[in-house]
C-alpha cells in the first residue's frame, strides 16, 4: 500500500470513530436522534443504556489536533466557535443569524482577547450529536454550549474543559394543571410521560432516577427541545426534563397565558458544570481561553467593569489588577502570545462575569444571589486563580 493510501485510510478510520463518539454521548439540550417512546422502570435499569463507546478515542483525538491551535486561530484571524442557537438566555440564534446570549458573549470574550476584537467570531450552531466531532474534526476551535462536563468525556471521547461558567442541574416541570401543583421529587411522576432529548445525559439521568426511586414511567425522546417543549404545550408529555436553566427559560418565554408550570423544588437530580469545552493536548489555545474566563470573574470580584476598565488601567486599585489590564511591567498576557492589553479589551468590549450574566441570565428569572452561581465571596462557587 502506497504512503498516499495508508494516510487516506487513516483519515477515514479517524473520521468513522469520531462520528461514532459523537452519537454516543450527547448532553442536556439536543441530539441528533429521534427514538419512539419507551417504558423505563424500575425493573429495566438498561432501558435506556447509552450506546458503546470505542476505546480508541486517544489515537483519535491525537491523530486529528495536528499542529498547535493558538497559531492556527491566530493566524486565522477569527474565532470558530460552536454554540447551541436555541438554549434560551444561552445561546439564541436570530432572525438575522447573528447569536445572543451568555454563551455567545463567552465567545466573543475569548475574541476580543485573542485579537482584540469581539466580533472576531465565527458561531456555529451544533447538536450534542455533532458538537465533539465538530472539535476534533477542526470544524469549531471551542464548544461554548452548555456541555457539561463529565468524566467519560473528559477521558474517553478526548475532550477538555474550561472553567465552570455556569453550575447547573436537571431538573423536572410539569403543568400545575394536570395534577403536579404538589409534585416535588421524581416519586411524583409515577406513571406519567416523561419527555427529553434523545441520546443524552438528561435522558440516562432520569432512568437512573426513576429506577432508584423505584417507580415506572413512559420516557419519550426527540431530537432537540423544541420539538421537546412543542408536545409539552400540545399535551403529549406530561413531564419534561432537562438542566434547570433551560426550564426557567422555557417557562419564561413559552409558558401560554393562564397556565401555570411547575418546576419540581426537590430537585436537581444531577450535576451538570456548564463551561468551554475543547479538543486535548492544545494547552496554549487552552490557557487563553480558560484564562478569558478567569479574567472577567476577576475583574467582577474588583469591581471592574466595562463602563470603568479605562479608568481601572490608567490607576489600578492593586497590583492583580494592574496586570489583568496589561497596566504593569510584569503582565503575564505577553507571555501567553497575546497583547498586554488583551484581557482589559476583554472587559471593555463585552464585560466582567456579572455584567455577561446579567444581560442574559437575570431576565429569565436566573439570578446569581443565593445559587452556586454567586461568586466565592457571596457563597457561590465563582472562584479564579491570582493573576499573578
Amino acid at each position: 500500500m502506497t504512503k498516499n493510501n495508508l494516510l487516506l485510510w487513516r483519515v477515514l478510520a479517524v473520521l468513522c470513530a469520531v462520528t461514532l463518539i459523537a452519537a454516543a454521548c450527547g448532553d442536556d439540550d439536543d441530539a441528533d436522534v429521534t427514538t419512539a417512546p419507551t417504558e423505563t422502570a424500575a425493573a429495566e435499569p438498561d432501558a435506556a443504556e447509552p450506546a458503546e463507546t470505542p476505546t480508541t478515542v486517544g489515537d483519535v483525538v491525537d491523530d486529528t489536533q495536528d499542529g498547535d491551535l493558538l497559531d492556527t486561530v491566530l493566524d486565522r484571524g477569527e474565532l470558530n466557535c460552536g454554540v447551541s442557537g436555541s438554549a434560551v438566555a444561552f445561546s439564541e440564534t436570530q432572525p438575522d443569524g447573528s447569536q445572543t446570549g451568555f454563551d455567545a458573549d463567552y465567545c466573543r470574550a475569548v475574541a476580543a482577547a485573542l485579537f482584540g476584537d469581539a466580533d472576531a467570531v465565527v458561531f456555529t450552531p451544533l447538536t450534542a450529536a455533532e458538537r465533539f466531532t465538530a472539535v476534533q474534526t477542526g470544524e469549531v476551535d471551542v464548544l461554548i454550549r452548555n456541555t457539561t462536563w463529565t468524566q467519560s468525556r473528559d477521558t474517553e471521547v478526548g475532550m477538555d474543559f474550561g472553567p465552570t461558567t455556569y453550575y447547573d442541574g436537571q431538573q423536572l416541570m410539569a403543568r400545575e394543571s394536570a395534577g403536579f401543583s404538589g409534585a416535588s421529587q421524581v416519586a411524583d411522576i409515577a406513571g406519567a410521560v416523561v419527555c427529553t432529548n434523545a441520546g443524552t445525559t438528561t435522558e440516562q439521568n432520569i432512568a437512573d432516577a426513576a429506577d432508584a426511586a423505584g417507580i415506572s414511567m413512559q420516557l419519550t425522546t426527540f431530537e432537540d427541545f423544541d420539538q421537546v417543549t412543542e408536545n409539552f404545550i400540545n399535551g403529549a408529555c406530561d413531564v419534561i426534563t432537562t438542566d434547570g436553566s433551560a426550564l426557567v427559560g422555557r417557562k419564561a418565554n413559552q409558558q401560554p397565558a393562564g397556565e401555570n408550570w411547575v418546576i419540581f423544588p426537590a430537585t436537581p437530580i444531577s450535576k451538570e458544570p456548564l463551561g468551554p469545552t475543547y479538543g486535548q493536548n492544545q494547552s496554549r489555545f487552552a490557557d487563553v481561553v480558560n484564562w478569558t474566563v478567569y479574567a472577567t470573574i476577576i475583574a467582577d470580584e474588583k469591581g471592574i467593569n466595562s463602563g470603568n476598565v479605562d479608568d481601572m488601567a490608567a490607576s489600578p486599585p492593586d497590583a492583580e489588577a494592574a496586570r489583568l489590564l496589561g497596566a504593569a511591567d510584569d503582565e503575564q498576557q505577553s507571555n501567553m502570545g497575546l497583547a498586554p492589553d488583551a484581557f482589559r479589551q476583554v472587559i471593555a468590549q463585552v464585560g466582567n462575569y456579572d455584567e455577561i450574566y446579567s444581560r442574559h441570565l437575570n431576565p429569565v428569572g436566573l439570578t446569581r444571589e443565593g445559587s452556586a452561581n454567586a461568586g466565592w465571596l457571596d457563597g457561590g462557587l465563582i472562584y479564579a486563580p491570582p493573576a499573578r
